[in-house]
């Protein structure tokens, strides 16, 4: 027992050390980002490095929001990101509840079909769908980069993930609330939506970063500066103010805030819906 406890002990700490020399690994661009928004310019590329400024410049934050709208870039990305988190969250939910326990004829080569929609490449519908939303009269708006992610590829992922985590969930609490005069949506809203917590916390991270890093779509349906979202307005910042890395740094660092916060508030249920929602069938 002393032997095989101390192999235990020697593989926990060969694992610990492991993950944290790769974790050092991967923090350090993350340290720098935000050493050199902080640095004066003559500083950035001193070497040795100097990772802590002897003056620390906020400035350079202050200072982004003169250059450029940087505000309005802020304001679009966050309320396209949530609309996209909500609607989506909100279908899939729906659509994963009936693909999961719903029986209607055709339901799983209708998930089937769907589930194709992923293999195709986004570059390849890009044309097809610039063409629709202009017929629409929708170019320019911001109407494509909340409703093409929800009904889309991006809907159809959620729909995955909500019915593998649905599929999870006892038929027993079904047939129990029907028992008791229970219709289905509100078996799906008051039943099903509580436990499927863990699965929503996955669905919404994932959303969330998607739709706050997507430069392609807004590239494409936005030619208005005042509707740029914030990955477009780093890419004119960069055009604008050319390589000037404090100020770039210090967009970027307030651009990864957000995704950041909803990682750390919703981690915990991340780490539940990953191990709960699996290929169970």
């Amino acid at each position: 027992m002393p032997r095989l406890t101390g192999r235990r002990f020697g593989t926990a700490v060969g694992t610990y050390l492991i993950l944290t020399v790769v974790s050092l690994i991967m923090i350090v661009p993350l340290i720098w980002m935000v050493s050199t928004s902080l640095k004066e310019p003559q500083s950035i590329f001193t070497y040795p490095p100097q990772w802590i400024p002897d003056s620390l410049q906020f400035q350079n934050y202050i200072d982004v929001f003169r250059l450029i709208p940087f505000h309005r870039f802020y304001g679009n990305s966050v309320y396209i990101s949530a609309l996209v988190v909500l609607g989506t969250v909100f279908f899939a939910s729906l659509a994963g509840y009936a693909f999961a326990k719903i029986p209607f004829k055709g339901r799983n080569m209708i998930f089937l079909i769907l589930l194709s929609a992923m293999m195709i490449p986004h570059e390849v519908t890009a044309i097809p769908m610039f063409l629709f939303m202009r017929q629409l009269g929708w170019i320019d708006t911001h109407l494509p980069l909340i409703l093409l992610p929800i009904f889309g590829a991006g809907g159809v992922f959620g729909i995955f993930v909500m019915r593998q985590f649905f599929i999870t969930v006892p038929t027993e609490l079904e047939e129990a609330a029907m028992m008791d005069g229970c219709s289905r949506f509100r078996i799906y809203w008051q039943i099903m939506l509580p436990l499927a917590k863990p699965g929503m916390a996955t669905l919404t991270i994932f959303t969330f970063v998607t739709s706050w890093n997507e430069f392609f779509d807004p590239l494409i349906f936005i030619n208005s500066r005042e509707l740029m979202t914030l990955p477009l307005g780093l890419s004119l910042f960069t055009d604008e103010v050319g390589t000037a890395w404090q100020y770039l740094m210090s967009a970027t660092v307030m651009a990864t805030v957000p995704l950041l916060i909803v990682f750390f508030l919703a981690q915990r249920r991340f780490i539940e819906g990953v191990a709960m929602t699996g290929l169970k069938e």
